[in-house]
């Protein structure tokens, strides 16, 4: 079946204002089966005029947080409603498992729904006690208010969960929204843009313009009525966005990925850590931002620990993600698949030991086979780059100083874990890694409930929790004369 997918600009579909379309491709087969409307500049200023006539003069702007609040659990039941759509949808985009988005990220998806829902009408001001005017008594109180329309930023390897991550925020801030999706992935922002109509959300509220970043992202950081970029994807892009917005002082959250250590004490419970290192190395094929591909392992368990890391990337079975019991489809793309096999390539040419997987040639379809190193360092390329693919490198250590010294030696800084029985060490450790959050004998938990962003090269802001409804707000201070 062929997709024509356009716009959704002011509750309507909408082709590009030239015409141009891009090609949508399954990583499975290499074959077309699709495309998007190539946006352009006049496309984000007609969304952009979309969210500000909302935000500003429309029935979005009359709503209370309580009113909000009743539109995000209708559109939370919906997306519910439609989880084995939306997971296909997002599956089947970048060559995933379907089961992976059912079981995560969709039901993600929904509990932000609902846990903003309930943030709508909490986002409260505060009284203040000053020394008065000039001698005269005043009243000061703060109001919180939208920031104002948000230009949302989204990557193509979780794209309806990193969509919702932003949009529930924003949307219980009063906030409205243009959203970019990946060009490769813009199915499920689109479904998700029109269940929120179905849901009664105004239109203009919610605008989808697709597109390339170079077109449609660079547009939003230089349209001077949008107030905030929110964007999750590359350091590099995330450097490009920092500069071009920052000339118009726009607000900026950016969450731009990692190369999150999982630190393997001696005392760990091995199967626990084996299998939450299986995981972290191995989910939506290593196409994840917090992904835990540097294990670091007690030198007393290290090699035996290895091997069983090896063992577990050959049992994985690599194929169509469709057929039954296969494990890892592809990674998401050409340019993907490419990197990948470059960094394998690299780890052998400097000398790590290469103990499953390696350079992948498949005759047709971009699958690369789970790849596990040892004997490695943190000097080299797979242990200080983000691969963004399932390869593994194991690096040995003596002491838990030793440790956390080889954690921190990295520009990123998003997430890590501590597998360890030792309570203690667990909070000592978990304290000294400069990272945005920690999972002790859990890797990479994520819940509606908890702010998630890094430090250092990770970025900047936090999403999800109460705090990533505020971040898209702006504090007012009011401050009245008192008569005596």
């Amino acid at each position: 079946m062929t997709e024509h997918l356009n716009h959704f600009i002011a509750g309507t579909g909408v082709e590009a204002s030239d015409g141009r379309r891009i090609a949508l491709v399954n990583p499975v087969t290499e074959q077309v089966y699709g495309s998007c409307a190539r946006g352009t500049a006049e496309d984000v200023d007609r969304a952009v005029a979309a969210a500000q006539r909302q935000l500003e003069h429309g029935a979005w702007r009359q709503l209370d947080g309580a009113q909000r609040g009743r539109l995000l659990v209708k559109l939370a039941d919906l997306v519910e409603r439609d989880t084995d759509m939306l997971a296909d949808l997002d599956a089947d985009a970048i060559g995933r498992s379907p089961l992976e988005p059912r079981r995560l990220d969709v039901p993600n998806a929904v509990a932000n729904l609902r846990a903003a829902a309930g943030w709508a009408n909490q986002l409260e001001g505060r009284t203040i006690p000053t020394g008065g005017y000039f001698g005269t008594k005043t009243l000061s109180y703060t109001v919180r208010e939208p920031v104002g329309v948000v230009g949302a930023i989204v990557p193509w390897n979780s794209p309806l969960m990193i969509t919702v991550w932003k949009l529930a925020a924003l949307l219980a801030a009063g906030c409205t929204v243009v959203i970019k999706p990946s060009e490769e992935t813009p199915q499920s922002a689109l479904h998700l843009a029109a269940l929120a109509q179905e849901a009664g959300f105004p239109d203009g509220v919610i605008n989808v313009v697709t597109g390339y970043g170079a077109e449609v992202g660079r547009a939003l950081c230089e349209h001077p009525h949008i107030a905030k970029i929110s964007f999750t994807g590359s350091p590099e892009a995330g450097r490009e966005i920092q500069r071009t917005a920052g000339v118009l002082f726009k607000h900026v959250a950016l969450e731009l990925g990692g190369k999150s250590p999982q630190i393997v004490f001696d005392d760990a419970s091995f199967e626990d850590a084996l299998r939450g290192c299986t995981l972290g190395l191995f989910a939506n094929q290593g196409q994840i931002c917090a992904a835990g591909s540097r294990i670091l392992v007690q030198r007393g368990i290290a090699d035996r620990f290895a091997a069983a890391l090896a063992d577990a990337a050959q049992a994985v079975k690599v194929g169509d993600p469709r057929e039954p019991g296969v494990q890892m489809g592809p990674v998401a793309k050409k340019a993907q698949f490419d990197r990948v096999n470059r960094y394998i390539q690299l780890g052998i040419d400097q000398g790590a030991t290469l103990l499953a997987g390696g350079v992948s040639t498949p005759e047709r379809g971009w699958f690369v086979r789970p790849t596990i190193f040892a004997n490695a360092n943190n000097d080299m390329a797979i242990a200080r780059d983000e691969i963004f693919g399932p390869v593994g490198t194991v690096i040995t250590f003596d002491s838990e100083e030793e440790a956390v010294a080889l954690a921190n030696d990295s520009t990123y800084g998003l997430a890590a874990t501590v597998w360890t029985t030792d309570l203690v060490r667990a909070h000592r450790v978990a304290g000294a890694v400069k990272v945005g959050a920690v999972g002790v004998n859990c890797w990479s938990p994520l819940d509606a409930n908890l702010p998630w962003g890094g430090v250092k090269t990770s970025g900047i802001g936090r999403e999800g929790g109460f705090g990533g409804a505020m971040a898209y707000t702006e504090e007012k201070v009011i401050t009245v004369l008192l008569p005596k």
